[in-house]
């Protein structure tokens, strides 16, 4: 399949660039921290086909629900991380009996272990702490403070400890994990020292620190993983080493949103007494699901011109467009902030033209809406050849999820 016969809209991954990335992460960890585990963040893209090529490039499964827990078995991961406030106990006693990296979130999960009688097992915990006050405007959540794990400050942290010590369950390892706005290396220096810090504290013997994800992928002028890593590396020496110590990161969006690509066709154009709206068969949902980013990568792809059968090149417009003043970019749905960006003083858009979104890899899939088309189709891209690895859905895809076997 090559570039003209892609069914719009459509995602597209590029594996090379997926691979890439993949490799610069695990040269990072083997440089700075040669006892890891990298693990995949299934929420932020949970699509089959990227999952079997992390699985396949040794990452393995960072899940965070019962759901996300039985794909993982299904598709055979063989080494899982199991996280987050809602696992299912069902789960929860199966990850522990089966060897799973365990990090409790939450005080139900131990009494899910103390009455279980597991005793032979190992577990981690997940650390709440003031993260805004050693970041100051920095954190996701601000003054207002994270949700997650047990509190260190309130002494929470230190009541886990103590349960588990008095059930006879190990606890072998610190879950750190914490959303940025800024994502930047001051965040994972925090996240490490405090892992040495309360393991000085607690006189604690870690078989792990978990240090989550969160981290820049892909991006000019930003850190990258060999900066991370050196990071925390600094930090963790302090009290650990390689040989006693495994580091485990967590990668969701620097892994999969880089190569990623959202394509759409131009399908109308029409002037009104606002100016000209460019109609397009993609959406705003598509690639950038809650509507909260003011600007988007991309890309412009001229009906028949150089560059178009390959899908490479940027913005090569034929000489005979005029340019325009204004030309707003419109998605199909009825909601009229389904808007994507505006075109200052570009040359005319018409039908058949495309508009390729970069960078879009992250949250996007796992939280388009099934709101008047169904899901896009998304293909892999490997050395200019394209494959269909989703099928778009159509009516009897969205009736068979819906109502299997009563049509």
């Amino acid at each position: 399949m090559n570039w003209n016969e892609l069914q719009t809209p459509c995602y597209i991954i590029h594996k090379k660039e997926l691979d890439a990335g993949i490799a610069l992460l695990q040269a990072a960890l083997e440089e700075n921290w040669n006892h890891y585990t990298a693990g995949y963040s299934f929420k932020t893209n949970a699509l089959p086909w990227a999952l079997l090529q992390m699985k396949e490039a040794g990452l393995c499964a960072e899940v965070v629900s019962e759901d996300e827990y039985d794909l993982a078995v299904y598709l055979g991961f063989s080494k899982i991380i199991y996280n987050g406030p809602v696992k299912g106990k069902r789960t929860f006693l199966h990850a522990l009996r089966s060897g799973a990296i365990v990090n409790l979130d939450a005080g139900r999960e131990l009494d899910w272990l103390e009455e279980s009688g597991l005793r032979d097992v190992t577990v981690g915990l997940r650390v709440n702490f003031d993260l805004e006050a050693e970041c100051p405007g920095e954190t996701s959540s601000g003054r207002d403070g994270g949700r997650f794990g047990f509190s260190y400050e309130t002494g929470g942290l230190r009541d886990a400890m103590e349960r588990l010590d008095k059930m006879g369950v190990k606890l072998s390892g610190l879950h750190l994990h914490a959303s940025s706005k800024t994502r930047s290396v001051n965040i994972y220096r925090a996240l490490a020292r405090k892992a040495v810090q309360i393991s000085r504290e607690y006189r604690l013997s870690l078989s792990y620190v978990d240090i989550g994800g969160g981290y820049f992928g892909g991006m000019d002028n930003k850190p990258k993983f060999p900066d991370y890593m050196r990071a925390i590396r600094e930090e963790l020496l302090a009290g650990f080493t390689p040989a006693q110590t495994m580091l485990i990161v967590e990668p969701g969006t620097s892994l999969i949103t880089p190569p990623v690509e959202y394509v759409s066709t131009v399908v109308d154009c029409k002037d009104t007494h606002a100016g000209r709206f460019v109609v397009t068969d993609g959406s705003r949902s598509d690639i950038d699901p809650l509507h909260g980013k003011r600007s988007y990568f991309h890309k412009i792809r001229y009906g028949g011109t150089p560059g178009w059968a390959a899908g490479d090149g940027d913005d090569i417009c034929p000489p005979e467009r005029t340019p325009m003043e204004k030309q707003v970019i419109c998605g199909f749905t009825c909601m009229e902030n389904d808007r994507l960006f505006v075109m200052e003083n570009k040359a005319q858009l018409r039908p058949g033209d495309r508009i390729v979104y970069q960078k879009v890899g992250g949250y996007t899939m796992c939280l388009t809406p099934l709101f008047i088309r169904y899901f896009p189709a998304v293909y892999a891209e490997e050395n200019g050849a394209y494959t269909c690895v989703r099928e778009h859905w159509g009516p009897e895809e969205y009736v068979a999820k819906s109502l299997p076997g009563n049509i």
